[in-house]
């Protein structure tokens, strides 16, 4: 009888052992389910924004996710997060992947693949345009009495944790209205990625990037994909190489940026 259980299990094991061991396959998914969920903050222009009179996702990922979906053969569906959930609610299952601006960081890879990089990014200051010559360096920025203000959970809370040790930092809840704050004068500075700098001093006059040529780090951008789905990330990467070079995405890029 004992034999007869260890053969029974030795024919069972193999088939349990398969099944454990099968790779994602989110290329194979997204195809059956006609969908693809990207993941995305809405709140950072000008790669990701939920316009509230619409109701519509627009921005630069926003079209490059569409463009992604119709080369899949199906739709792009946008499921909302916030910086400070973006990676539970990825490594959860919320979506197949994330768009919107993304940095790449240590932290992030180790629960994730990204994409080849799409650009270059660093973070810089964003003040009113009489200030951009107090506000050059960290050391200057980082003095009793200054006010430097960020969106919770973000690669920029992460900055100014990190490096501001004298000035006050506030956490302000809403990305879309943060930079109104500093016009305002209820805050001095913002430390945020190159890009954004540029495109809010256009939306916004009376704020003035400091520096972005000259950014304080060095970062890429890239979007966020399963761990271990090599399949799904080799045709991302090749669909994105394609566009870096076919000009879909500085068509993109032009909408918003000049």
């Amino acid at each position: 009888m004992r034999l007869l259980a260890t053969a029974a299990l030795l024919l069972v094991l193999p088939a349990v052992t398969a099944t454990a061991a099968d790779p994602v396959d989110t290329l194979d998914a997204v195809g059956k389910a006609g969908v693809l969920k990207v993941c995305t903050t809405g709140d950072y222009k000008p790669f990701t924004y939920l316009d509230p009179a619409k109701g519509d996702y627009e921005g630069i990922d926003i079209d490059m996710a569409k463009d992604l979906a119709a080369a899949l053969g199906v739709k792009a569906e946008f499921v909302k997060t916030s910086w400070k959930t973006l990676m539970a609610d990825f490594t959860g299952g919320a979506c197949d992947m994330a768009m919107g601006g993304i940095s790449v960081t240590l932290q992030r890879q180790k629960q994730a693949f990204f994409s080849i990089p799409i650009d270059v990014d660093g973070k810089t200051p964003i003040t009113r345009c009489e200030n951009v010559d107090k506000f050059q360096t960290v050391e200057q920025i980082d003095q009793p009495g200054v006010t430097v203000i960020e969106p919770p959970g973000g690669t920029n809370e992460a900055f100014v944790r990190e490096r501001i040790k004298s000035a006050k930092i506030a956490i302000f809840p809403d990305n879309t209205k943060i930079f109104d704050e500093i016009l305002a004068g209820r805050a001095d500075v913002m430390i945020t990625d190159a890009s954004e700098t540029r495109l809010q001093q256009k939306l916004r006059p009376g704020l003035c990037a400091v520096h972005p040529d000259q950014p304080f780090t060095f970062a890429e951008k890239a979007y966020l994909l399963p761990r271990g789905d090599v399949v799904f990330k080799a045709f991302v990467d090749q669909w994105l190489n394609l566009r870096l070079h076919d000009g879909s995405h500085a068509k993109f890029s032009a909408v918003w940026m000049g």
